[in-house]
């Protein structure tokens, strides 16, 4: 993890450090906000009607709603576990879902009656939500090809690893410089 100022003197913690982690969306914006020139990507409460309209598609497993959404951003966002499953429980206590589990931990949630009643009275916001998610989506391009983001993802991973193994002389410094600095030539070539 690498640490940052950003302009009001503050450290932040930037956990991809390319933009294109697959965790946020357009990353660190102005002023400590998240999105990019998007800003946030979903408003507050809309992720409950993500996650509805998702599950009356079909019932699901929480990783498997992660994926739904990271694939309608086109691998540009993923929502964390630590965001989907409070969500999750809150559907849940409000009767607008129910999980089943099969014997295992893993709960699989469905629709109730209740949940689609919801969903259809505010369909217009819940259409809205997803024409957003798609125009993201599609001012991104659909985001880098797989092999870029995995090697992105390669490339972070080892610089991390490296530098969480302690200090680095004159030398190692120089190397992973002028490595960095390569690759970057490369690209901007290609």
């Amino acid at each position: 993890m690498f640490n940052h100022r950003n302009g009001r003197g503050e450290r932040r913690h930037a956990r991809g450090a390319f933009g294109f982690s697959g965790r946020r969306f357009g990353g660190q914006g102005r002023g400590g906000s998240r999105g990019g020139r998007f800003g946030r990507v979903f408003h507050h409460g809309d992720l409950r009607y993500v996650l509805l309209r998702l599950i009356a598609e079909k019932p699901r497993h929480g990783y498997e709603l992660i994926k739904a959404i990271e694939e309608k951003f086109g691998g540009m966002y993923s929502p964390s576990p630590g965001v989907i499953y409070p969500t999750l429980i809150l559907l849940e206590e409000l009767g607008h879902l129910r999980p089943e589990t099969g014997g295992g931990a893993k709960k699989l949630y469905s629709i109730t009656e209740e949940g689609t009643a919801f969903l259809t009275a505010n369909r217009l916001l819940v259409d809205a939500i997803f024409d957003r998610m798609a125009e993201m989506s599609r001012a991104m391009g659909g985001g880098p090809a797989p092999e870029i983001r995995r090697a992105m993802h390669n490339l972070e991973l080892s610089l991390s690893i490296r530098l969480g193994k302690g200090p680095l002389d004159a030398e190692q410094v120089r190397m992973i410089t002028a490595a960095l600095d390569r690759a970057a030539g490369e690209i901007e070539r290609s």
